[in-house]
């Protein structure tokens, strides 16, 4: 997995102050992207021993709130399974924190990978320019939505997502 930055004592990605990591690699290209830096898989660093100790070191801090992935897509083929596993690693290690997930993919297409398990939140769908709102809390445009992953998983019917509690426009 390659990565653009670690972002610390982030207020926007997210409830709480959090770490951010933003990953390489997006094949949804949205028009008005604000990251197209990251598009490319084979941009940014390489996620090393380094890097996961930065990201552990700031986790590891008792007013961080959790992480945040985010990029590009954490969700591109290139990077899910070290998300997945970096993801186990971090509850493993923390399970205090929360997880969120920023995707271009919709709830309903993956609602059954196994990384979902990890997530506390997932924001969902492509950011629609036409969509745009900067009121909206923890997403860009209307369409996408801040969806209460583990309720979401616990219901009967799985594919209707329960929205996050801070979920208002």
């Amino acid at each position: 997995m390659r990565y653009h930055n670690i972002t610390k004592d982030d207020m926007l990605n997210g409830d709480g102050l959090r770490v951010v990591l933003w990953v390489a690699g997006c094949s949804h290209c949205c028009k008005e992207c604000q990251n197209p830096v990251t598009w490319d898989p084979d941009g940014g660093l390489l996620f090393d021993e380094d890097a996961k100790k930065e990201l552990f070191a700031e986790l590891g801090k008792p007013y961080i709130s959790g992480i945040t992935f985010s990029g590009g897509d954490p969700l591109h083929s290139a990077n899910r399974m070290d998300v997945r596993d970096l993801m186990a690693q971090i509850k493993e290690e923390f399970p205090e924190k929360t997880i969120w997930l920023y995707t271009g993919d919709v709830w309903e297409r993956i609602l059954h990978y196994p990384m979902m398990q990890y997530v506390d939140v997932l924001v969902d769908g492509e950011f629609e320019a036409g969509q745009k709102n900067v009121k909206l809390l923890w997403k860009g445009s209307g369409n996408q939505r801040v969806i209460d992953v583990q309720r979401s998983l616990k219901q009967a019917d799985q594919t209707t997502p329960v929205l996050h509690c801070g979920d208002y426009e």
